[in-house]
């Protein structure tokens, strides 16, 4: 690669090589925050864009890798997780809990791991695009090496 990985994107590749992948990450020249920025600059279905909310569920910050194609709904993940109110965590706290930045969420890589959940609408792809750690960072995954990676549970979230 020519571009050097930002320092939060070096963290997650080391985390995929200790888990036995060897990651594509890529950088992209303009923010990818959003998953229609990151679909566009990548060239995907925005759907297949696996975008990570941390949310508080119950107080507590959890992580949902959901489609860029819809907007999760809390009351559906709220009840598909078992938690009594699910909110979106503030920026403080997304920054706390996994060390990186709003739209440059990665799946891994945080200094804990966060309980996860996984939309079940990425199972419609071959290939799925997530955050690497900045919002200038992506990589591609398949559906169940996000799953094996986070040890996620699959759940509904529309």
């Amino acid at each position: 690669m020519s571009e050097p990985l930002p320092e939060r994107s070096r963290l997650v590749r080391q985390h995929l090589a200790d888990a036995g992948l060897e990651p594509a990450i890529r950088v992209l020249p303009d923010s990818a925050r959003t998953a229609v920025e990151a679909a566009a600059a990548i060239g995907c279905d925005v759907a297949a864009i696996a975008s990570s909310l941390v949310v508080l569920a119950d107080g507590e910050p959890v992580l949902v890798m959901t489609s860029g194609g819809h907007r999760a709904d809390f009351a559906v993940v709220s009840a598909s997780i078992g938690a009594e109110h699910v909110a979106m965590a503030p920026a403080s706290i997304v920054r706390e809990a996994t060390g990186q930045a709003i739209g440059g969420v990665a799946p891994v890589g945080h200094p804990a791991r966060l309980p996860t959940y996984i939309d079940e609408a990425l199972r419609d792809f071959d290939e799925i695009w997530a955050a690497a750690g900045h919002p200038h960072t992506v990589m591609p995954l398949t559906f169940e090496t996000l799953q094996r990676l986070t040890n996620g549970r699959v759940i509904t979230v529309v």
